[in-house]
């Protein structure tokens, strides 16, 4: 195992954005069993504390591929095209008026506290989300459009972060 190895290497997956989410898992709980420190309890300090740094390493890998969002970034970056969200927020004044409407109607909702709007909402946005993905995943593993990519990537970042909020705007209802 190369402990700089890439996080598709170290799970020996492919370099996609399409993955086997099985397979993902079977190989992280394997990679994980070998290197868990329970196994080096008995060893010395050095070998505990590498034990350690590669259990790490190996969550942080699948955790990163395991989310689609993450695992999108991470794949642009490898290919030199980070997202740069921080620095990078133009974004079609379609695309933001759409957002400001979304959260209108979760403030709404909320307010009004409609469960059943939420959760329709919360449809909408899970549709909406899924179709971004495909569009993402055809980017990124049958064009090498990365450029494309980056921008579905930013945003599908703002959706995510409404998903999260309908999410809390639920959760605040059933308190």
């Amino acid at each position: 195992m190369d402990f700089n190895a890439d996080h598709f290497t170290l799970l020996e997956m492919p370099r996609s954005f399409r993955i086997d989410s099985a397979l993902l898992d079977k190989r992280y709980r394997e990679l994980a069993a070998q290197v868990h420190p329970d196994k080096f309890a008995q060893a010395g300090d050095a070998e505990r504390r590498l034990s350690l740094q590669w259990a790490t390493r190996v969550n942080e890998a699948y955790q990163t591929l395991k989310k689609p969002l993450s695992r999108a970034q991470y794949l642009l970056s490898l290919a030199g095209h980070e997202v740069d969200a921080n620095n990078n927020t133009a974004m079609p004044s379609e695309f933001l008026m759409e957002q400001m409407e979304w959260r209108e109607a979760v403030a709404e909702a909320r307010l009004a506290r409609e469960q059943s709007e939420l959760e329709q909402l919360h449809h909408r946005v899970k549709q909406r989300m899924k179709r971004r993905y495909e569009q993402v995943a055809g980017l990124l593993d049958d064009q090498q459009d990365y450029p494309t990519a980056a921008d579905r990537v930013r945003r599908l970042m703002f959706l995510e972060k409404l998903l999260f909020e309908i999410d809390d705007a639920m959760a605040a209802l059933d308190a």
